[in-house]
């Protein structure tokens, strides 16, 4: 005959599946997935303007050329940088880029730039495309240089992803376009508990600060105009109601639970001592 289980053996048992079952939260698929409402299909491209705007405090690298280099080189050199300070004169600021330190022109509070021999330029508001027009339209009024070429990066195009995701991050954007799936998969993505369908952006542009919701379970969002992100955007990734309550369980539980276990090991050695 097979010895029916102890009752002490069945009362471990019954509170090591209570504890596991304390610490299980059910978790709904369709929100755990991006998109779950997108089948084949082809979407439009997304028609937004991705051509960053300047603005106050952006670190922006010049560079002029001409057939001439010798007669360009006088405006691609950076002006004397103080050690231990993040400014220099003529507004140039050092700023990383590659891990390397970079000479760059920093748009000061007024929106402007102070550029070799040209002096004080207006840069806020303006695109790359027009601040490079006016930069390349004075050299060439003032017969400085013959057929010039200008271009400008942005040195400090940079989101911010934050919350529910595996490693939040800021992340440096060196090709000056991201789109919100590029930036979650740069921080790790989107934990099992993070709120994929009320994701926090946040925007400042022009002074204005404005902040968006977006679900990122439905499909609409590819066509959305805040599917691309724009510089020093943040991403915040709220953690879900499981997350929370399985967090706020754990910190009450575990105490009872693992005394509860300690006094059930001490019995269940007295009584197989007893017997």
């Amino acid at each position: 005959m097979t010895e029916r289980p102890k009752p002490y053996f069945r009362k471990t048992l019954a509170i090591i599946a209570l504890a596991g079952c304390l610490f299980t939260s059910c978790v709904n698929t369709k929100q755990a997935a991006y998109f779950n409402n997108l089948n084949d299909t082809t979407l439009a491209a997304v028609k937004v303007d991705f051509e960053p705007v300047v603005q106050k405090n952006d670190i922006l690298q010049i560079n002029v050329s001409a057939a001439n280099p010798q007669e360009a080189m006088m405006y691609n050199l950076p002006n004397t940088y103080s050690p231990g300070s993040n400014t220099a004169a003529g507004n140039i600021t050092m700023a990383p880029a590659a891990g390397n330190p970079v000479a760059g022109y920093l748009v000061n509070q007024q929106g402007t730039i102070d550029f070799p021999v040209l002096g004080t330029i207006k840069a806020d508001g303006l695109t790359k495309t027009a601040l490079t027009d006016t930069i390349r339209r004075r050299l060439i009024d003032r017969k400085l240089l013959v057929d010039p070429v200008v271009s400008i990066r942005f040195l400090n195009y940079r989101v911010t992803v934050l919350g529910e995701v595996a490693r939040p991050t800021v992340v440096n954007v060196s090709s000056e376009k991201i789109s919100i799936l590029e930036a979650l998969g740069m921080a790790g993505d989107i934990t099992i508990f993070g709120k994929k369908e009320n994701v926090l952006l946040i925007r400042e542009q022009d002074g204005v600060r404005t902040t968006r919701r977006l679900n990122l379970n439905d499909a609409s969002m590819l066509g959305s105009p805040y599917f691309y992100l724009k510089p020093n955007d943040i991403v915040y990734v709220e953690p879900s109601k499981a997350k929370v309550a399985t967090t706020s369980k754990a910190n009450t539980v575990i105490p009872i639970v693992l005394s509860a276990l300690s006094l059930v090991v001490i019995l269940v050695d007295r009584l197989i001592v007893n017997n």
